[in-house]
């Protein structure tokens, strides 16, 4: 009998390795590897997501009359032997891994390695599409995606008339007070509980509440949800925070989509569906879909083409270690401690929050990028290393020189008063560069743009904010309020 081997970002029927196999003709291995698990210091509800996504989906296959050999093992390696000499199977076949670092751990194991079929547009045709290009544009891939797979397409047309709706999606915050509609929960049952039991001691953050689907079914009623009470207003918002929501109108389906537990081809058709029949705006669905066939699957592509130099980049040369306020919440900047608190209450900050805030601070102050990188993927549900190094690396830190964006996503306090309303109530003015009561991120913003000036100098995206710097007068004053802000961020006094 054969084996297909399924990893833990993999828990679908419909995953290539698993066509076309029966009870009858394959036995599934499956294998929480001891050395994973404490790799990094994980998120508990990550851990708790994977591992009982994992075992929900042993469950599944057994119900389906496949013998399951689920393994505890100290390391894959470890499992992948002792399977082997229980079984002797024939041949043991895996889906590719999303990631280079695991693909390479199994390159010498001997298996038959299948293509991934859990994107839309697999890294090697992406491959492809860039070959020749002088530069990579997200936008140029996204109409790419739009045409070849036909979403939101009127013929040769795109819907409403245009290929993107974003400037219709950067509303400040809502001051009517409204209501965001609450998040689905699940009811923790036994297997959810010994999950928790079996955490390594290492984990952080709150215990999981029944948030996040481990199943494929639960993950398919949160689309259902999603698509009927959340994604009509997901559009005009969707750059805007608030204090005490921590995810508005966001979807929250990219843990399941990285999981396997939804496919990007079903989302997106429940997207489409719900836009044809008038229940959802052009801007919503287009921004959505843009996210999914445009951006996520940009992100993979351009992961596989540049890795494993990748991983390495610092352009920016930047050398501060991760500062203590990442672990331990406690700052007076009322962003940062609303974004942190998510992450520790959740396992979750929405894309704003962790390119404007989280990641514009390690940005602005210099954080190795290498270690903002494991902490975001140790930190969120939807962490995987395909995910967070080209988020971290190029878009939010621009380690890499601007192979992936056009230009540092640097702000100033101005830009959080602008898109939330954490400014109203926080200790520190945006608006001011020096002294005591001076923002962070206004201090900082301004010392980036002068000691990077060299670097920056031929990105004709930033030319106004590098003369602006230039010109201001109280500059020295700048660089010396910098460090004092830098001082107390090192010593988790900020």
């Amino acid at each position: 009998m054969d084996t297909v081997w399924v990893l833990g970002d993999q828990l679908n029927r419909r995953i290539a390795s698993l066509e076309g196999c029966t009870p009858t003709d394959t036995r599934v291995l499956m294998i929480e590897s001891r050395a994973k698990l404490a790799s990094k210091p994980y998120h508990r509800q990550r851990l708790h997501l994977v591992l009982a996504g994992l075992r929900r989906f042993a469950d599944e296959l057994r119900n389906a009359g496949f013998q399951v050999d689920y393994r505890d093992s100290p390391s894959f390696r470890d499992g992948l032997r002792d399977h082997r000499s229980e079984f002797r199977p024939a041949r043991i076949s895996v889906m590719e891994p999303m990631s280079f670092s695991l693909a390479s751990q199994l390159a010498d194991l001997d298996l038959e390695v299948v293509r991934s079929n859990q994107f839309l547009c697999h890294y090697e045709d992406f491959a492809a599409w860039a070959e020749g290009r002088k530069r990579l544009v997200m936008e140029d891939f996204y109409r790419w995606q739009r045409v070849r797979l036909g979403y939101l397409m009127d013929g040769d047309e795109p819907a409403g008339g245009q290929w993107n709706f974003d400037a219709a999606n950067r509303e400040p915050p809502p001051k009517d007070g409204r209501s965001w509609p609450a998040p689905m929960v699940s009811k923790l049952d036994d297997l959810d509980r010994q999950v928790v039991a079996d955490l390594p001691e290492t984990a952080f953050g709150a215990l999981p509440r029944g948030t996040w689907a481990t199943s494929r079914r639960a993950a398919l009623r949160r689309l259902g949800d999603f698509v009927d009470n959340v994604l009509p207003i997901f559009g005009p918002h969707e750059d805007a925070m608030l204090d005490g929501e921590w995810k508005m109108a966001h979807s929250t389906l990219s843990p399941y989509l990285n999981l396997g537990l939804l496919h990007p081809g079903e989302v997106c058709e429940a997207v489409e569906r719900a836009y044809r029949e008038g229940k959802v705006p052009i801007e919503s669905a287009e921004g959505f879909i843009r996210q999914v066939i445009g951006w996520r699957e940009y992100v993979w592509g351009v992961y596989w083409l540049w890795m494993p130099e990748y991983a390495g980049m610092n352009a920016l040369g930047a050398s501060r270690p991760l500062p203590p306020l990442f672990a331990t919440g406690d700052t007076q900047m009322r962003c940062i401690s609303a974004a942190l608190d998510s992450v520790n209450s959740h396992g979750y900050a929405h894309h704003i929050q962790r390119l404007m805030i989280l990641g514009n601070l390690a940005l602005l102050s210099g954080i190795v990028p290498q270690q903002m990188v494991d902490w975001m993927w140790a930190s969120f549900v939807d962490g995987a290393e395909w995910v967070m190094l080209p988020n971290v690396i190029g878009m939010s830190l621009f380690a890499d020189g601007g192979l992936m964006a056009t230009k540092p996503y640097a702000a100033g306090g101005n830009y959080i008063d602008r898109m939330s309303d954490h400014c109203g109530r926080c200790s520190y003015n945006p608006k001011a560069r020096v002294g005591d009561e001076a923002c962070p991120f206004t201090t900082l913003y301004w010392d980036f743009l002068d000691r990077n000036a060299k670097q920056l100098s031929g990105n004709h995206r930033i030319a106004r904010q590098l003369k602006a710097a230039e010109r201001l007068s109280n500059i020295a004053d700048v660089r010396i309020r910098a460090q004092e802000v830098l001082s107390q961020l090192d010593a988790g006094r900020l």
